[in-house]
């Protein structure tokens, strides 16, 4: 069997409930087609490039799939007629990576790195230098 990456993308009006629900559906009609699925994702509710479907956000969630092409395509056809999955991409991989995703891996960077803005190891990072505004440089004050 191969080995799969599948994400979808869920509309932004339908509560993260609805959208584990759909992804028990989906894992549901893996398993009933001979398949597995190993670790799922939930990347949550994040902002789209440009609007689909008069979307401006969508939920992202993320499928590690062991399955033969039949389970995949079934899958396709589920989610092309299911009208609150907008988008959907699967790719098939030589393995799946361990840990997490590059998608939570750089959540969690970002976090760090508001953490260390407020309040924390400010003194690790150089400062710049405040430039003068225009009443402050002079040319306002020769004008007077």
């Amino acid at each position: 069997m191969a080995l799969y990456e599948h994400v979808f993308l869920a509309r932004q009006d339908i509560s993260q409930q609805q959208v584990d629900a759909l992804v028990e559906q989906y894992k549901g009609i893996i398993e009933t087609n001979g398949g597995t699925v190993g670790r799922i994702e939930s990347w949550g509710l994040r902002a789209l490039t440009y609007r689909i479907n008069k979307n401006r956000k969508a939920y992202y969630s993320l499928l590690n799939i062991t399955a033969p092409a039949a389970a995949i395509a079934e899958l396709e056809r589920q989610q092309r007629i299911n009208e609150d999955v907008l988008r959907f991409m699967t790719v098939r991989v030589d393995e799946h990576e361990e840990g997490q995703s590059a998608m939570l891996a750089r959540r969690d960077d970002r976090r760090d790195r508001d953490d260390t803005r407020f309040g924390g190891r400010e003194d690790d990072r150089p400062r710049r230098p405040r430039r003068p505004r225009e009443n402050e440089a002079g040319e306002g004050a020769a004008a007077e």
